[in-house]
């Protein structure tokens, strides 16, 4: 019987060693992603126009040719390394809804991956960035810190749950190094800062539906109240719904989304906006998958849930220990399937800002915003049987997260130079209680009772498993000087501070369900203080079309917040283990080296951009001893080193025609040897987990009139499942195709209307998608082989749209 400490994966990571008696499996968990835990982890347990986004966010120069949007490289005036933007436009061409981050994933470097063909499940979404994932990566919408982008998320929430994909004007993002003014503490690689689109000045709507396989639909309205008044006050409000079944099983995957947004000019050149979005998220997921499960059952495999009573019989034979034949043939049946697991999240998230110009200088930007997440994540589990009889329980865990705070930062223009200084403060709470509730016995065919649905909202459990209250308090500043020595030439310096509090109480444990009576960390916390961060910059234009970049930056990662033995968190363990760590704890740090050169004219765009990062104190947790109630802490052991380079190529031979092709290398390798129970596994030298050394991304579009379209290629190259590397996910081809045409002018009521057709992953390949959402094992020794931590991705699927402008 495999009973997996499940964390979540990495690539730059931390490992979470779960040692066993007997036949001892050891599972390696890495630190990216932090909260990620599958669902199965209960089982062990100058002056800116009215209009013109805020300064701090804005990029400009971006390449691109009139008709055809690309990926762009543009940078601001403050050198932020490669800042690249995504726009609106190429985020359309997706499958409406599509999450925008997939559109990243075009980007080189880049790698999105997910079970669904919208990258909206996100409990299996995965974004990695020159080698460093989502957790590792600071994110923003419209400045607001959106914390960490995790499955079961702590101290923020997923993008995608903060704005609609029709809402974003544009992505811009700093690769590697940089962009000390982001409001996060955890860019170790990087940020994402999104940007909400702005009402319209003139009164108008839209409205899309869009239908596609396995009966996914989707509908966005949008009405614009256009310029209200002179002073040229003027809001949008938004409703969006995405609902789509499963494409293997039974289970559905629905999303609806509220948002609202209103601006205030304040004279020529300040304005005061506020935001608002509600978000409504229930979904099943996919089954975690093994080699083994792959190479013995298929890919088709997933929950035994089929909405029907047989689907029940099932879980209950399979938790009793009968099988059907195909499962039996595993080495762990029992972890094969499982009867239903599900995801529930509503957030409410708000927030005003003051854009204001105090004189021709001088500019002072204030954000204060607040943010509520209720969150579900249900699991029925085989292992803890209910008092009803029934061999199975409903695991939930159901975290919350209520936070609020403020971001000021001032900007002055002075000769030559370009001088920022901000501060930003939050207080974040953050409950995380796990609770079992009983599902009906099954006698003769005969329920006690109604079977629970995983998309519900549950009450009433019959035992409480843990619980930790946490209370961070973050406090940040920064302060940049970017000197023009000439019009060509810039060069930066800033510094961020980062004070960050974590306290954590309430704890609880049921000895019960855990067979001990040894208390869970309560009482206690950790601070962190880095008073002086640096970024170093130089940017210079020479010639007509070139640009050479250097970026150098030091960067800190904050501990994380979980449930118990969910995460490589100092909080997550018992009371003795963390006695035994907390006076040994370093937070985990990088220092990142980036230089880059790019060409850009009417005909091509062209750049390389190459990077050297030294990741160290990574935080790993070693479990070990009674599967029933293993013994954790966290411990500090070694870096990783990561060289890469990026090359992309874009040709335009016509207006209508752009042509772009990119290669990646990356060659991230861990320090250290790690020694666990005597034995010594070989991870030195070997690439990271879950993210390939190479990748290669092609896209030709074409833009005539009316009509665009579009047919992109992508390789992605082998990535290591176990640490030491003996076991592989095979590289993998994909494509995906779009066709749009716009009836412009219509009438004089309607503006546009819009068909279009997508085809995703177009040649039907089969292929392995996101991994290590569960961990990842230290080698085939340890059992490998049938260790449940990837996704199989989504088959071919076509979608077709028609969307109107008023």
């Amino acid at each position: 019987m495999q009973r997996r400490l499940l964390a979540a994966g990495s690539c730059i990571g931390v490992l979470v060693v779960a040692a066993q008696p007997a036949a001892a499996q050891v599972h390696a968990l890495p630190q990216g992603q932090k909260s990620t835990v599958s669902r199965a982890s209960a089982k062990s347990h100058v002056g800116v126009k009215p209009d013109a986004a805020p300064a701090r966010a804005r990029a400009s120069g971006a390449l691109k040719s009139k008709n055809v949007e690309e990926l762009t490289v543009a940078t601001t005036r403050k050198p932020h390394g490669t800042m690249l933007s995504v726009g609106a436009q190429m985020i359309a061409r997706e499958v409406p809804g599509t999450n925008p981050m997939k559109v990243l994933g075009e980007m080189p470097g880049v790698m999105f991956q997910s079970a669904d063909a919208q990258g909206l499940d996100n409990y299996t979404s995965q974004l990695y960035m020159h080698g460093f994932q989502q957790q590792e990566i600071g994110m923003t919408l419209d400045g607001i810190p959106l914390g960490e982008m995790t499955y079961r998320n702590y101290n923020g929430l997923n993008p995608l749950q903060a704005i609609s994909s029709e809402n974003v004007a544009r992505l811009d993002v700093s690769q590697s190094a940089g962009a000390e003014d982001v409001a996060a503490t955890n860019n170790l690689g990087g940020s994402i800062q999104y940007v909400s689109s702005d009402p319209q000045d003139k009164m108008g709507g839209k409205i899309a539906q869009t239908f596609g396989s396995y009966n996914m639909y989707h509908t966005f309205i949008r009405f614009d109240s256009g310029k209200l008044n002179e002073s040229g006050t003027k809001f949008y409000a938004s409703y969006m719904r995405n609902d789509t079944k499963l494409w293997k099983g039974w289970g559905q995957q629905f999303l609806q989304q509220v948002n609202a947004k209103l601006v205030q000019p304040v004279g020529e050149a300040s304005k005061i906006s506020m935001f608002f979005n509600w978000s409504d998220l229930h979904m099943h997921s996919y089954d975690d998958y093994s080699f083994e499960m792959l190479d013995k059952i298929g890919p088709n495999q997933n929950y035994y849930n089929n909405g029907r009573l047989s689907g029940y019989q099932t879980a209950v034979n399979a938790a009793n220990g009968s099988y059907s034949p195909s499962i039996s043939r595993l080495s762990d049946p029992l972890d094969a399937a499982y009867y239903a697991g599900g995801t529930n999240n509503v957030d409410l998230l708000g927030g005003l800002t003051a854009n204001l110009a105090l004189t021709d200088h001088l500019r002072w930007v204030t954000t204060v915003y607040g943010h509520n997440q209720q969150n579900q994540t249900t699991w029925v589990s085989p292992y803890f049987g209910s008092p009803t009889g029934s061999p199975l329980s409903d695991l939930v865990k159901e975290p919350e997260i209520r936070r609020f705070g403020i971001l000021s930062s001032m900007t002055y223009k002075i000769a030559h130079n370009d001088l920022s200084v901000g501060v930003w403060y939050e207080n974040n709470h953050y409950v995380s209680p796990m609770y079992a509730y009983a599902e009906p016995s099954l006698v003769n065919g005969v329920l006690s009772g109604g079977i629970l649905n995983d998309l519900g909202h549950f009450t009433n459990p019959f035992a409480k498993i843990f619980s930790q209250t946490y209370n961070t308090n973050t406090f940040t500043g920064f302060f940049s000087d970017t000197y023009h020595v000439t019009s060509d030439l810039s060069l930066h310096f800033g510094f961020k501070s980062m004070l960050n509090t974590t306290r954590v109480g309430n704890g609880y444990l049921d000895a019960a369900y855990y067979g001990s009576s040894d208390p869970i960390a309560s009482g206690v916390g950790q601070t962190i203080s880095k008073p002086f961060l640096p970024h170093i910059g130089l940017d210079y234009k020479f010639l007509t079309h070139h640009e050479l970049f250097i970026d150098i930056s030091e960067n800190v990662h904050s501990y994380a917040e979980c449930g118990y033995k969910l995460c490589a968190s100092p909080f997550s363990v018992l009371q003795s283990a963390y006695n035994a760590s907390a006076a040994k704890l370093k937070p985990e740090t990088d220092w990142t080296y980036a230089i880059g050169y790019r060409f850009s004219d009417k005909l091509l765009d062209a750049s390389v951009y190459a990077y050297r990062t030294n990741f160290f104190n990574r935080l790993q947790q070693i479990t070990a001893g009674s599967v029933i109630n293993p013994v954790s802490a966290v411990a500090n052991v070694g870096g990783v080193t990561m060289n890469g380079v990026d090359a992309a190529l874009t040709i335009r031979p016509t207006k209508y025609l752009s042509l772009y092709n990119s290669i990646s290398y990356n060659h991230a390798v861990y320090d250290q040897n790690i020694t666990q129970q005597g034995i010594v596994y070989h991870l030195k030298n070997q690439q990271v987990i879950n993210y390939p050394r190479f990748m290669y991304k092609a896209r030709l579009s074409f833009h005539w009139k009316q009509v665009e379209a579009y047919i992109d290629g992508s390789y992605t190259g082998a990535r290591n499942f176990s640490y030491v590397g003996d076991l592989k996910a095979p590289g993998y081809w994909m494509s995906n195709f779009g066709a749009s045409y716009d009836f412009n002018n219509l009438s004089s009521y309607l503006n546009d209307l819009k068909v279009s057709l997508n085809i995703s992953n177009l040649t039907g390949s089969h292929w392995i998608s996101t991994m290590g959402e569960g961990g990842n094992p230290l080698s085939l020794s340890t059992g490998a082989y049938s260790y449940q931590s990837f996704m199989i991705g989504a088959p071919r699927m076509f979608f077709g749209s028609i969307a109107a402008q008023f």
